[in-house]
């Protein structure tokens, strides 16, 4: 802290080795520094979480989320698989069935009156002109008399209003069936999805970080459970074939163990003699998909600051200060003690 040390001397007199040799012998007596992971930050996914844990730590904490993203997979179809569920599905389906049938029931008795019935399609609901107790085509319907037509008319108009406010009840009760479907599906996978939550959050309870990071992940997982059960019905509905669901909000939950302290003894001593800006100070990649560069957090790499952090690192001068760039980043970076890729 407040300055770092320059060796100066004739080339070839053992000056890197001695001090690498020095160093190494001291590093041993250190504290081992923390590891550094990134992970995926729910409130803004252009600002990922660093978090700082233990030596060894930081790889536990990797191992345990990639178990955990492979097993609710399995556990959430495994859930979702179950024939109780099904049952109960299929209960408050049926419930909303009865009811848009009584209410349809209802209409085309109504309708009737104004001589008109009503018929319900995929596509909406049909209103047919009756004449004689049938319903007749549109054909037959312009072969009518003017004054015929012009009552069917008129009264089209009342029976239009009593289908669309019946359509209205229809979309109503579907959206309260639809809500207790999610609402019944949410509570099931609470169920499934709490043990290891509660499990992982009780091993890193000193962790704030990963706390909230968990509680963020569960809350993902109830917000996607549709995407979640779909390869399940996917698979069942091998009839047509369904499109691949792209969204995969499990990636979210890896984590990006970006600085592994887990083998070191003591503290790091940092040797290279590659002076590039990325080399030293980290870098976030790119991959290629469909002609696209996409990133994200699990590609930011760190630097050779990063490493030395909580230890030692060695630059040759004339090579650093041939880099006017680098030689400014780490001059500010040992000054605000901040490393920013």
């Amino acid at each position: 802290k407040g300055y770092n040390l320059y060796l100066e001397g004739p080339a070839g007199v053992g000056k890197t080795m001695y001090t690498k040799n020095y160093l190494d012998n001291l590093a041993k007596l250190k504290k081992t520094p923390a590891d550094w992971c990134y992970i995926y930050n729910f409130k803004n996914a252009n600002e990922p979480v660093a978090v700082s844990l233990q030596a060894g730590q930081g790889k536990e904490f990797k191992e345990d989320m990639d178990s955990f993203i492979k097993d609710i997979q399995i556990d959430i179809k495994r859930t979702f698989d179950n024939e109780d569920f099904e049952k109960e599905k299929s209960l408050i389906r049926q419930e909303f069935e009865e009811k848009r049938a009584s209410l349809l029931e209802t209409l085309n008795n109504e309708s009737m009156q104004h001589g008109f019935q009503v018929k319900a399609t995929q596509n909406g609901i049909y209103m047919m002109p009756v004449i004689d107790g049938k319903t007749i085509e549109e054909e037959e319907f312009e072969k009518l008399d003017e004054a015929t037509k012009k009552q069917f008319e008129d009264k089209s108009v009342i029976v239009q209003q009593q289908v669309f406010q019946v359509l209205g009840e229809i979309k109503a009760i579907e959206k309260a069936a639809d809500k207790k479907v999610e609402e019944w599906q949410s509570n099931i996978a609470l169920l499934t999805i709490n043990v290891p939550i509660n499990s992982l959050k009780s091993k890193y309870k000193k962790n704030k970080k990963i706390v909230n990071f968990l509680d963020d992940v569960k809350t993902d997982i109830l917000k996607n459970l549709s995407i979640y059960i779909a390869s399940e019905n996917n698979q069942k509905q091998q009839q047509k074939p369904q499109p691949e669901v792209t969204s995969k909000p499990w990636l979210n939950y890896r984590v990006n163990l970006f600085i592994d302290n887990s083998s070191l003894d003591g503290a790091p001593v940092v040797m290279d003699s590659n002076y590039s800006y990325h080399n030293l100070f980290g870098k976030l990649e790119y991959e290629n998909q469909y002609g696209m560069l996409k990133t994200d957090y699990t590609m930011l790499k760190p630097g050779l600051l990063h490493r030395a952090n909580g230890g030692y690192i060695m630059l040759q001068a004339k090579d650093l200060l041939s880099n006017p760039l680098c030689y400014e980043a780490l001059k500010k970076a040992l000054t605000i003690k901040e490393l920013n890729i």
